[in-house]
């Protein structure tokens, strides 16, 4: 039984790997392809192989085209082994003298079943034979026009534009490069490729490239490169320039930066930005017609006409700028036009005088009224008025363009002008009017502000003296004073009155004089002046003050007395700053070793046991105060440490008593 099952066994074996060989020899047995064709590319005239090898060839090779069999010819189409299957699996295919017309297309390698009961036919992929034709020149396209070599392709700045790039009837199609100002931008571009319609089998390649540029790209190079094995270099080009365009911009160069005076030369210039080139306009405000059409506005020399504002301006084809405004504010000196009086007027007495001086200027001048202080000073003539100031010879009576003189009085006798200043460049212009001279009529007027009280000590002269200015003269002049009178020219006794002298330099002015010989007490008093012409009469007073002689004993007590406070002032001051400095140095160098010691030398130089230290110390309290709540007295006026000699104690002996004891060695 067990041979039996053993030999059953091999037989189940031996089936089993006939089978697997039966199998296998089947599957190795079919044709398959070792290698098939791939895609090729051949110049025009030469020849190329096909590849195409199979393992287990059983069939018969053979080559379509485009759909089509291709039959074997000699020195056109021969099998690459001499003969099909001379060489085992060999279908490969020579294409001789390869021409567009007849070879370009769509190949595919066949071979035939082995038998027709195995349908293992062969059929390669469709593989490309391309025969290579080179490219027409490429050339630029923008906005549906050809752009010639070296021309401009004229975009906008800021906006993006598009331009084309075309290769006509190359096969296989070029590949399409950019490359603006040295730089590849090709992968801002797109190619297509499209069969020609006149002969589909060559290709049109279009790149589009897509650019957004600004003004700095104007000028620079654009450049379309087409790549072509079939080229000579295998590339070829055109070239364009990149014609970027924009409005205009303009800068404003030579514009005053300071002050402009008339007779100065004065350049500006708007200069332009823009492409296509811009027209430049300038104009003046308040005016209709252009100023000037050039970039370029010059004034030589400028003058107060040409003062305003002007503003330059370009225009072109895209736009036009922003108008640049400058302003030309010319500077002058100042010219007076008009005094609005004679030379010489006459004004009344207490009347009011306007005069107004007309000026021209830029920037517009200042004023004042001056009078000439030599022709009528401001000290001798009194009266109301404008408040003066002198500057040098001249009183400084208005500084408005009118001078108004209220109340007039003869201190506004004299000669006048009218002065304008302005700056120009930080320097000080100035015009000066012609002079004018007005003149005062009328009653007297006694000068007040000239009436200074005279102080005189007993039996000393004393001198009064008044001013009266009158136009006419005064016709009479006295002094009065307690009920007495003393005209100009007479004397009586110890008073004696000098005729009016003229004022040297000063028109209409006079002096009076009234002399007291020996001066007494009782000569003090008030003394009037009256003035009279014939148009009034003015009084006013001036006070005499004697004053009894001082003894020199007297003198002698008074400066002692004040010498003795003075003394008596600094030792206080003295006294004090040294008592303010003891105190603080016994606060801070108090020591209870050094009281009880003290303590102890006091009762020894006393002779007295029974004074203690706690008499002595009397209810010192930290907050330095005496047991019976009064003020704890110091014990030493410095550190015994720091004293050359015996310490000086003063000590505060019970609540009511006021007794201080002083020891000393």
């Amino acid at each position: 039984m067990g041979s039996i099952s053993r030999n059953h066994h091999l037989e189940y074996t031996f089936v089993i790997l006939s089978l697997s060989l039966l199998i296998d020899k089947g599957v190795f047995c079919l044709q398959r392809f070792e290698k098939q064709p791939s895609y090729s590319e051949v110049n025009p005239g030469d020849d190329i192989k096909l590849d195409c090898k199979i393992l287990n060839k059983k069939g018969t090779c053979s080559w379509q085209k485009d759909n089509k069999p291709v039959g074997i010819y000699a020195r056109k189409y021969e099998w690459a082994s001499g003969k099909a299957g001379e060489r085992e699996g060999e279908c490969s295919l020579w294409v001789r003298a390869a021409t567009l017309e007849f070879d370009d297309g769509e190949w595919e390698c066949q071979v035939t079943a082995s038998d027709f009961t195995t349908q293992d036919a062969l059929t390669s992929t469709p593989v490309r034979l391309v025969v290579r034709v080179a490219p027409q020149r490429p050339r630029i396209e923008h906005r549906g026009a050809q752009v010639l070599p070296t021309h401009n392709v004229t975009v906008r700045a800021g906006v993006p534009s598009h331009i084309k790039c075309l290769s006509r009837y190359g096969n296989p199609p070029p590949v399409i490069k950019w490359i603006l100002d040295d730089r590849d931008v090709t992968s801002s571009s797109n190619q297509t490729n499209s069969p020609e319609t006149d002969n589909p089998r060559t290709w049109l390649a279009v790149s589009v490239l897509t650019l957004t540029l600004g003004k700095d790209r104007n000028g620079r190079g654009l450049q379309c490169i087409a790549l072509h094995e079939s080229y000579p270099s295998r590339s070829m080009n055109v070239d364009a320039k990149i014609d970027v365009t924009y409005p205009p911009e303009v800068r404003l160069i030579g514009a005053p930066s300071g002050d402009v005076e008339e007779g100065q030369d004065v350049r500006m210039r708007c200069v332009t930005d823009a492409n296509p080139t811009a027209a430049v306009a300038w104009r003046r405000a308040g005016q209709a017609t252009v100023s000037s059409l050039d970039e370029k506005l010059h004034f030589v020399p400028i003058s107060r006409n040409h003062s305003g504002n002007y503003t330059c301006q370009a225009k072109n084809s895209l736009g036009a700028s922003q108008p640049i405004p400058v302003r030309l504010d010319v500077k002058y000196p100042p010219v007076i036009k008009s005094v609005g009086l004679d030379r010489l007027t006459t004004a009344m007495l207490y009347t009011q005088v306007s005069v107004m001086c007309e000026a021209d200027g830029n920037p517009p001048p200042s004023y004042r009224w001056l009078q000439a202080v030599d022709s009528n000073t401001s000290s001798a003539a009194g009266g109301g008025g404008g408040v003066g100031s002198e500057e040098g010879r001249w009183l400084v009576r208005s500084s408005d363009s009118l001078m108004l003189l209220r109340n007039v009085t003869y201190k506004h006798q004299g000669e006048y002008v009218c002065q304008v200043t302005n700056v120009i460049a930080g320097k000080k212009r100035q015009a000066q009017s012609h002079s004018l001279t007005i003149q005062v009529v009328g009653g007297p007027q006694v000068v007040r502000d000239e009436a200074e009280d005279v102080v005189v000590v007993r039996g000393a002269d004393a001198t009064l003296r008044m001013v009266v200015c009158a136009d006419p003269r005064p016709h009479s002049a006295a002094w009065e004073w307690e009920g007495l009178q003393l005209k100009a020219g007479e004397d009586r006794g110890k008073y004696q009155a000098d005729e009016l002298k003229q004022v040297t330099k000063t028109e209409d002015c006079y002096e009076a004089r009234l002399f007291v010989k020996g001066a007494e007490p009782s000569d003090s008093s008030s003394y009037f002046l009256v003035a009279k012409n014939e148009k009034g009469t003015d009084r006013h007073w001036v006070k005499l003050v004697v004053h009894e002689p001082i003894s020199l004993p007297t003198l002698i007590g008074i400066v002692c007395g004040s010498l003795f406070a003075f003394l008596l002032c600094v030792l206080c001051a003295i006294y004090c700053v040294r008592r303010e400095k003891c105190r603080a140095r016994s606060k801070a160098e108090y020591k209870p070793t050094e009281l009880e010691s003290d303590r102890s030398d006091l009762e020894s130089m006393i002779g007295r046991k029974t004074l203690s230290y706690e008499t002595a110390a009397g209810g010192l309290q930290r907050n330095g105060r005496t047991q019976d709540g009064g003020p704890a007295t110091h014990l030493y006026c410095s550190s015994p440490n720091r004293m050359s000699g015996p310490p000086h104690i003063i000590m505060d002996i019970g609540k009511n008593s006021h007794k201080h004891m002083n020891v000393s060695a």
